[in-house]
């Protein structure tokens, strides 16, 4: 690396982002000023915020801090694709225009303040650093108990993902291009970047609790994307069925005994038993299945349309 300044951009993904985007918006401002005046990095470095196809005044407010302040730039899309989407879009747009870029969310959650140490880490000559919560003591019990699920079942699966890191990392524009190579439309960034190989590094941090807006990320939203991770990155419940398949095999075998034991020593009504617990049990075991399946099959349906993950509507550069 030589030893001019970094150009970083910071991304910033929002969805609806009306009542806290004002003051993200200062508030980063403020800190990439902080970062030029400390020589951390270059004098063009920008924020770039990109509209999830928000349907409140997310845009307006995005055109205006432009045309006040031209270090934030802007990309609009037309439509609501999802997060992960907006930030690759986001990314994609920065491509070899700096030297890093780090995303980050709108909602203030994540220490700004972390942004310094991850471009030390950067400077050190690591393309990828990862913002890493220190704990979860602000969550709910919901909340830390699905995501302690969510990170056992993805470590069990062989699915290499970092505990306690979500989207707020650094990637040189070397990470960014490699990106751009990985084609699936099942976004999960988080399950792609350790498959880079590049160096990496930790920043630890505390998360701050929301200071205005709700939300976008609901308990819905969030189950989907674990459901994303799992089925993209790890054919454990393929491999379930299987297990599932021969065991349910064995307990029909011990079911033929038991059927015939109660026939010959056991008073029962002729031919009930025999039909009704073999059916549904089988019948369970076969709809769980074709589920299963038809999951993945659903996700090889939607990777061979290839279709565009976002378009473009508008941009401010």
């Amino acid at each position: 690396m030589s030893n001019a300044l970094p150009k970083l951009a910071i991304v910033i993904p929002c969805y609806n982002e009306s009542e806290i985007l004002p003051l993200t918006l200062e508030k980063l401002s403020e800190y990439l000023q902080t970062l030029r005046l400390s020589h951390k990095i270059a004098s063009d470095s920008f924020l770039y915020c990109v509209d999830d196809g928000s349907d409140d005044s997310t845009w307006h407010i995005i055109s205006t801090w432009h045309k006040k302040h031209p270090d934030i730039k802007g990309l609009k899309l037309t439509r609501n694709v999802g997060h992960q989407n907006t930030i690759l879009a986001g990314l994609l747009h920065v491509k070899n225009k700096v030297d890093c870029a780090i995303t980050i969310d709108a909602d203030l959650q994540d220490d700004i303040t972390a942004i310094s140490r991850m471009l030390d880490c950067f400077g050190e000559g690591n393309d990828i650093v990862y913002g890493v919560r220190q704990s979860r003591h602000q969550d709910s019990f919901l909340k830390r108990m699905t995501a302690q699920i969510f990170y056992k079942v993805m470590k069990r699966s062989g699915a290499d993902i970092l505990y306690n890191h979500a989207d707020f990392r650094l990637l040189s524009n070397r990470a960014i291009l490699t990106l751009s190579r990985f084609k699936e439309r099942n976004l999960f960034l988080r399950g792609i970047f350790p498959l880079m190989g590049y160096p990496v590094a930790k920043v630890y941090y505390d998360r701050t609790n929301r200071t205005a807006g709700e939300s976008k990320y609901t308990l819905r939203k969030m189950l989907a994307l674990a459901w994303d991770g799992v089925t993209s990155f790890s054919h454990m419940p393929l491999s379930f069925i299987l297990t599932l398949g021969t065991i349910s095999f064995f307990l029909s075998i011990l079911m033929v005994f038991f059927v015939l034991g109660a026939k010959f020593f056991a008073t029962t009504v002729p031919g009930w038993t025999s039909i009704m617990i073999p059916l549904c049990f089988m019948g369970g075991i076969q709809l769980l299945s074709i589920g299963i399946i038809g999951e993945y099959i659903s996700k090889v349906y939607t990777e061979v349309k290839r279709r565009p993950r976002f378009i473009k509507d508008e941009e401010l550069s």
